[in-house]
């Protein structure tokens, strides 16, 4: 019984919390209050500085470098034919030449046939439906005319001699579509590959096929004035000479083609004789 009187004393002490409204037990501890609103009452230390550096001044932006298309194709097609040490290099290297769009609608590489070791190079200009299907240059009718002409004064492309051996390329290697002129773009950027094949090849005299060669490698069009015109490119003596397509179109026009032949056989003899 002695008992009762606490409990009693809770329970209305309990009530009368209950009846100014604090219905909910918020912790099983007691919270001095009073300690508490003392605290709150103490200002709040500074937060601390994450760095102690100096004042920080602004800095001007630094300006990004223009936007530049890199793509050069003459210049990688320089670079990629002056580091070519040989002629198989000097093909892997037009292979892999990605810049030129003739590349994709062509069948194959075209790259020379003939003696290396001949002293008589000829460049023509594009191969055609033939050349591309067969990948060497002058394969078709016109190539079979070119073979007859030059077999007149015994230079053929099969010798193993380089005195009666031929060795000839193009200025493309692919062919353009419905055998077009090339474009000077075209032109420009595959001129290093010829210029390097001809290095390699070191030939004693070159022979132009038209007037796309005359264009790449003199500057110059004009063929019917520039026949049978010795001049000189790359440190060589040059012979132009009407392409075997234009005979096979303009059969009167073997008789100029007959007179530089017989020139450049004349020319072969005097170097062979060193006059």
């Amino acid at each position: 019984m002695e008992h009762d009187v606490p409990t009693k004393a809770l329970l209305a002490a309990l009530e009368y919390q209950i009846a100014l409204g604090a219905d909910e037990a918020i912790g099983l501890a007691p919270v001095d209050r009073l300690a508490r609103a003392a605290a709150s009452e103490q200002p709040a230390p500074e937060p601390r500085p994450r760095h102690r550096a100096g004042p920080v001044t602004a800095v001007a932006p630094v300006p990004l470098p223009p936007v530049v298309d890199s793509a050069d194709p003459v210049g990688e097609a320089r670079a990629l034919a002056g580091a070519a040490t040989s002629l198989a290099a000097l093909n892997d290297a037009l292979a892999g030449f990605e810049h030129c769009e003739l590349k994709r609608g062509a069948r194959s590489l075209v790259f020379a046939d003939g003696n290396p070791g001949a002293r008589v190079m000829i460049i023509g200009e594009a191969p055609g439906r033939d050349e591309d299907i067969e990948g060497r240059p002058f394969v078709g009718r016109a190539g079979q005319l070119l073979d007859r002409m030059f077999a007149a004064i015994g230079l053929d492309r099969l010798s193993d001699l380089p005195e009666s051996a031929l060795y000839i390329t193009n200025i493309l290697p692919w062919r353009p579509p419905q055998n077009r002129d090339p474009e000077p773009e075209e032109i420009a950027m595959l001129k290093p590959f010829v210029e390097r094949h001809v290095a390699l090849v070191a030939p004693r005299l070159l022979v132009l096929m038209g007037n796309i060669s005359c264009q790449a490698m003199l500057g110059r069009r004009g063929i019917t004035r520039l026949r049978g015109q010795w001049t000189e490119a790359l440190g060589l003596p040059v012979l132009p000479m009407f392409h075997p397509a234009y005979l096979l179109r303009n059969p009167a026009a073997k008789r100029e083609a007959w007179a530089d032949l017989l020139e450049l056989k004349a020319r072969l003899r005097k170097d062979a004789e060193g006059r």
